[in-house]
């Protein structure tokens, strides 16, 4: 009986500690940290064309959808459409803010499209009319 205990104890230990690493490497609360921060951080399951992706940048978190298609070569993301549910905390970025999320985001998707939602979607428009 003393025997079965002790195993019980140990297999909680384990797995208190299997949840307590699970917890510190969780992307998701690296996510959420990023943004109480301020701090840039970029959350994707670059595998799976499912699953949208995250940046958190300056406390504003940013959405991208990711869209299927044929390229030249194989089958590979070919448009991504990127908007946020906070508009209103865009204040003070800049079109170079912008286009450094273009960057990070063309870095896992070369050949995507990317697409911005209103009012980003004005703010990058003007650049071309520059």
């Amino acid at each position: 009986m003393a025997f079965l205990i002790r195993l019980i104890i140990i297999a909680l230990i384990i797995y208190m500690f299997y949840r307590v690493l699970k917890f510190i490497f969780d992307p998701k609360r690296k996510l959420d940290a990023a943004l109480e921060s301020g701090t840039y951080y970029f959350h994707d399951d670059v595998k799976n064309v499912r699953k949208n992706f995250f940046i958190a940048m300056q406390g504003v978190l940013f959405e991208g959808e990711k869209y299927l298609g044929t390229t030249k070569e194989a089958f590979d993301v070919v448009s991504i459409f990127v908007w946020t549910e906070s508009p209103d905390k865009l204040i003070g970025f800049s079109k170079e803010d912008f286009q450094f999320l273009e960057k990070e985001i063309r870095m896992n998707y070369p050949d995507a499209d990317i697409s911005w939602k209103s009012p980003i979607e004005q703010l990058m428009k003007k650049e071309g009319e520059a």
